[in-house]
């Protein structure tokens, strides 16, 4: 056991020292995931989009209209424009200086007072998704409260009491309630898997490179030297680094950046420390395996950096799992992210359990006994080769 102790050891200071020698390693390592998450996370620190350009065309220009297009400059997403006529809204969407237009035509109030149907239009560039989102739903909410408003007005002025008019103007009533990201913003969802992807790749990109790194230099024999020819111990030494120092940043992240963000956290630091430490765990036997293909640092480093936003996509946060094609859903489940989102998003965001995602446990361990069993083979693989060049000389 002391022997163990000793070798893990030797391996872990190897690889301090080897990561205090290499600028790209330190950069990567120690600099990369904080820039990047206060860099990313400051773009959606606001979370929702606020005062959107609109321009406003109000050709029935009475009272009514005028108490709408009222309502709808007081939305927070909304910052409305007047504009003399149809062409001209849609010059200034065309040229990007609204993101969409609102036309009242003559004779709405009319339709509306003789309970008619009348027809506004909303036109909204669709090139930009959130904005057109945004602005469909809360004048679309608008519209239908105005109309029952006066449903409600003319129900009353038949004699009905206002109990029974408002059941009489909105027979079914909505209760439209969103739960865990209520203010349905998209810095609020997206956020925490941004975090949580940023970690991934720093790790995975400073490990593969490292591994290249030895590979390059022709070190793995060296590796195994001081690990007492023990494969799992050299797997384990070299990532015990990048365990320590990540587990630190899955910290920093869930405390520090959270609150800077203010990002709601409803799950249990147990839990999703758990979630972390499994996760962790599973991408660096993965990180060394993927520096095991590759026979230069640069070339890894550049291959990792682009596979960041595949990663991404494939995770089942950008777009759901089941909506993927099967090839994809296939890739989709060889990547530690995917189970973990599942796990860590229900924590996060929903405050469930480790109980709730058995199955996305179960997922992870199992990966990561995979790439455990692969990490380790490629390394002996690679051991092999590089003795018998040795020998050869």
């Amino acid at each position: 056991m002391s022997d163990f102790i000793s070798n893990i050891g030797k391996v872990f200071l190897r690889e301090t020292k080897l990561i205090a020698k290499d600028h790209s390693l330190l950069l990567t390592l120690l600099l990369a995931p904080l820039i990047y998450a206060f860099f990313y996370g400051s773009i959606y620190a606001y979370k929702v989009e606020e005062k959107v350009k609109l321009g406003v065309v109000d050709e029935d220009n009475t009272s009514l209209s005028r108490k709408f297009v009222e309502q709808v400059g007081n939305l927070q997403i909304t910052d409305i424009s007047r504009m003399r006529n149809m062409q001209d809204a849609q010059k200034s969407m065309y040229l990007g200086n609204t993101q969409g237009f609102l036309f009242i035509p003559r004779g709405m109030e009319k339709d509306v007072l003789g309970l008619k149907q009348a027809d506004i239009v909303l036109a909204v560039n669709g090139a930009r998704f959130l904005p057109s989102s945004e602005l469909t739903m809360g004048i679309t909410n608008i519209a239908m409260a105005v109309g029952a408003g006066v449903r409600l007005q003319y129900n009353e002025k038949k004699g009905n009491n206002s109990e029974i008019a408002m059941r009489e103007a909105m027979p079914v009533n909505l209760d439209y309630r969103p739960l865990y990201n209520t203010r349905s913003s998209y810095g609020g969802f997206l956020l925490p898997g941004l975090l949580a992807l940023i970690l991934q790749q720093t790790l995975l990109i400073g490990l593969a490179e490292s591994v290249a790194l030895d590979r390059q230099h022709k070190q793995i024999p060296q590796l195994l030297g001081l690990s007492g020819n023990s494969l799992s111990t050299a797997l384990w030494g070299k990532g015990l680094f990048y365990f320590i120092l990540f587990c630190g940043y899955a910290a920093f992240f869930m405390t520090v950046n959270y609150r800077t963000f203010d990002i709601p956290f409803r799950g249990h630091p147990f839990d999703v420390s758990v979630a972390f430490v499994l996760f962790i765990l599973t991408l660096i036997p993965m990180g060394f395996l993927l520096g095991t293909l590759f026979k230069g640092q640069l070339l890894t480093a550049q291959l990792m950096v682009f596979s960041t936003y595949p990663f991404f996509l494939l995770s089942g946060l950008a777009w759901p799992y089941d909506s993927l094609p099967l090839l994809m859903q296939g890739l989709s489940s060889l990547l530690p992210t995917t189970p973990f989102m599942k796990i860590y998003v229900s924590i996060v965001q929903t405050g469930a359990r480790l109980g709730d995602n058995e199955g996305a446990i179960i997922h992870l361990m199992v990966l990561w006994i995979f790439y455990v069993m692969l990490a380790l083979w490629r390394l002996s693989v690679i051991n092999r080769r590089q003795q018998a060049m040795v020998a050869a000389v």
